[in-house]
């Protein structure tokens, strides 16, 4: 089949690459900027597990174009997948008038975007309204919600846990079920609403995941006050079938740019509603407070100086397996240092490009491919993101590193009492 994919989005690199993967002949069209400059130099602009060498082999092989936001389908191409930053509106609307001009066929729209709930259906209204009256031409638009799990891009497409279809023509759903059927085939995961349901359903499981966070983010301030760890609490409310253990990891803040994102719609949302949710509110404001208590705990341990310190990172990403930065909790937790006077090491396994960039005209700002190496006379180290690589450290080796023996562990992920045993002072999240 030849289809068309619209936007520079994760979800539009990733749907593009792997529908060509499964036999289609895929036009990806691309806005201009960074995500088609990075392209047309031949570099993967998102680094994702397994998606650069995918994406090498699909254009190799000639099932995967490369083309511009400008460009229109050709006549053997009737279905369209909308995968564009939800700023972008304004220019699907102009693509609407666009594709009902070209020779008439059955269209079919595939929307992936996050915008307003309601969006899909009035795409579709926006569509129609451009046919001449005389068109033979029919237009079916769906909304399959991007769920990607960033870090996880490519896997969570290819072998899906849960796959929503917001549609109301039972033709365009059987065109969907055939495209997407080789990602579906272990079992049934396709859930069938209407279209505003399933825009809505998306960032209902958004704000859900966020307010979990959130809700045990707060818990682990109070366990900090209590002097209780955290970790046996959250043990035990995940061993309640009920409530489970999923998200409940408490740590320095969720960052990323669509997670943050689609939380803030879903507030706008019903704010437009005329439904405030206060609930929404005090969980943005629990996060942006968490992102801060990695730098409380270093400011009190050095009694509010930290001018001259040396202060090493162990990653920058929002989250493990993935090179972005946006929202990242390290972002306020350096931008909080160097207003300190501190001078900032980094290391990650992918983000380092995009710090260098984000932090190019700061001199206090410091990154390395070595994880060891940044911690030479440092005066504390400051776990931001749980690389697999920083679970099982030589300790030993980055005591001997150190100047001063300080850890703060801003995921949890390593034991207190053996941290201090080895000479460290150690410091957690909600750990007493």
């Amino acid at each position: 089949m030849h289809l068309d994919v619209y936007g520079d989005t994760l979800c539009a690199v990733v749907t593009a690459v792997a529908l060509a993967s499964t036999g289609n002949y895929i036009h990806l069209r691309l806005p201009s900027g960074a995500v088609a400059d990075a392209l047309a130099s031949g570099v993967c602009p998102y680094k994702e597990p397994g998606l650069a060498e995918l994406l090498t082999e699909q254009l190799k092989e000639e099932r995967l174009l490369i083309g511009s936001a400008a460009g229109l389908p050709d006549d053997n191409v009737r279905v369209v997948f909308l995968a564009v930053s939800p700023n972008a509106f304004d220019e699907v609307e102009r693509l609407m008038e666009e594709l009902a001009a070209l020779p008439p066929r059955r269209w079919l729209l595939v929307n992936q975007s996050t915008f307003p709930v309601g969006s899909t259906a009035s795409l579709e209204a926006l569509f129609l309204s451009y046919l001449p009256d005389e068109s033979s031409a029919t237009v079916s638009a769906v909304s399959l919600p991007d769920l990607l799990q960033e870090g996880a891009a490519l896997q969570s497409f290819i072998r899906p846990t849960n796959l929503i279809l917001g549609c109301d023509d039972i033709n365009a759903e059987q065109d969907v079920r055939e495209i997407i059927s080789p990602f579906n085939r272990r079992r049934e995961g396709m859930r069938l609403m209407h279209p505003s349901e399933a825009e809505f359903t998306k960032l209902a499981i958004n704000g859900m995941l966020a307010t979990r966070l959130s809700f045990m983010n707060d818990m682990a301030s109070l366990a900090d006050v209590l002097h209780v760890d955290i970790e046996n609490v959250r043990l035990g409310m995940g061993a309640d079938p009920r409530i489970g253990d999923a998200y409940l990891y408490p740590g320095c803040g969720f960052g990323g740019l669509s997670f943050s994102r689609d939380v803030m719609s879903l507030a706008h949302t019903q704010k437009n509603a005329g439904e405030h949710s206060a609930l929404l509110d005090q969980v943005l404001k629990i996060n942006e407070r968490q992102k801060e208590v990695l730098f409380r705990k270093l400011w009190k341990h050095y009694k509010t100086d930290l001018k001259g310190k040396k202060i090493a990172l162990w990653g920058a990403a929002f989250k493990p397996g993935t090179g972005r930065i946006e929202n990242a909790p390290s972002l306020t937790l350096i931008d909080a240092l160097l207003a300190q006077g501190a001078e900032v090491y980094v290391h990650d396994p992918m983000a380092l490009p995009a710090l260098s960039v984000r932090y190019k005209n700061y001199s206090g700002v410091n990154v390395s491919d070595d994880a060891y190496d940044i911690l030479h006379d440092a005066d504390a180290l400051i776990l931001v993101t749980e690389w697999k690589e920083y679970w099982a450290p030589d300790f030993d080796r980055l005591k001997a590193s150190m100047r001063s023996p300080l850890i703060l562990d801003g995921r949890n992920i390593y034991q207190p009492e053996y941290v201090r045993q080895k000479g460290f002072d150690y410091y957690g999240v909600g750990r007493g």
